[in-house]
């Protein structure tokens, strides 16, 4: 190994060494509300703009794809998928709802995003949506999407944050344990925190399945959906 190498991993080294003392059971803690602060941060950012990788985070999509119609018994009119069907002819829309917008791809271009439906709908034609997924995206957002759950826990994590910035190093020359009573209270915040964060996600999840079912038997043959994130390949 050249000896340039071998210096660099010793004063890595020593650099650790020393950060080592330094770091208290409290700021890997931190480390880890700071790690879900931004991962919450992201899905509550999702589709509410066009910059790279946001549209891809999303809680439903819905777009038009022909595929082979499920028939069943239990229909009525098994010929609503073909009139459907013909309804949609070419249509290639896909439409995406996050939590504070929406995402419209009319033709398998670029991203148009925003939070006001009425404005992505004036910029598409007739044929681009023939069955108002706009629309529908819109009225899912309006109706189920509750934002304001995880809205609280971010605050309650970062009150959290604060708390722990707080409690004394290692190489404090006063008390190095920090306060039981300051302890408690964290610890009672974060749980409500988590308790917030499992409730909207438990929540949203399945209302986004359920939703993505009903559209996709409605469009039967026509419209295809997908729950989640989708990063492009």
């Amino acid at each position: 190994m050249p000896l340039i190498e071998v210096r660099r991993i010793i004063r890595l080294r020593l650099t650790f060494e020393r950060l080592v003392p330094l770091l208290g059971y409290h700021h890997i803690l931190m480390i880890f509300i700071i790690l879900a602060i931004i991962l919450l941060s992201l899905l509550l950012a999702g589709c509410s703009s066009s910059s790279p990788l946001i549209p891809s985070i999303f809680l439903i999509n819905l777009f038009y794809n022909h595929y082979a119609p499920v028939y069943s018994t239990a229909q009525v009119d098994p010929e609503a998928a073909r009139a459907i069907g013909n309804i949609v002819a070419n249509a290639m829309l896909e439409a995406r709802v996050g939590y504070f917008g929406i995402c419209i791809n009319p033709d398998g271009g670029s991203w148009l995003c925003s939070n006001n439906a009425s404005s992505l709908a004036a910029q598409v034609s007739v044929d681009q949506d023939p069955l108002n997924l706009i629309w529908v995206s819109d009225t899912f957002r309006d109706s189920i999407v509750f934002p304001y759950l995880l809205i609280v826990a971010i605050l309650l994590a970062t009150i959290v944050l604060v708390m722990l910035a707080t409690f004394p190093t290692y190489n404090s020359e006063e008390e190095r344990m920090p306060s039981r009573f300051v302890s408690q209270i964290a610890l009672a915040i974060i749980f409500i925190s988590a308790i917030f964060v499992l409730v909207s996600v438990l929540w949203q999840h399945t209302a986004s399945i359920a939703a993505a079912t009903i559209a996709e038997n409605l469009g039967n043959g026509s419209i295809q959906t997908g729950v989640g994130v989708r990063f492009p390949s």
